[in-house]
């Protein structure tokens, strides 16, 4: 079974979501955008997941956790949760 270890920013709007992408693009650090902004419980991990496997997270996450390029940042995902920036730290 694959698994995968993966951290995100969860917030509830695309623009936010957007705004948050282009810091991260510039260099500012994931773990402490996650902290402030991340509306998921995971934010005081710095969005830190752990390890997980493939068919645990909704469908959406796991399409990019699981097929999309490893160390870049994903996103926006949207999911019924709100909207995803998602970083793949490694996957087996």
């Amino acid at each position: 079974m694959a698994t995968a270890s993966a951290r995100h920013i969860l917030v509830s709007d695309k623009f936010l979501a957007d705004k948050l992408k282009k810091r991260l693009e510039q260099g500012e650090d994931f773990g402490q955008l996650a902290k402030k902004y991340s509306t998921c419980p995971s934010g005081k991990r710095g969005g830190d997941l752990g390890e997980f496997r493939k068919g645990q997270m909704v469908k959406a996450f796991d399409d990019v956790v699981f097929k999309k390029e490893v160390l870049k940042i994903h996103g926006p995902v949207k999911t019924q949760f709100g909207f995803h920036l998602i970083q793949t730290i490694y996957r087996n």
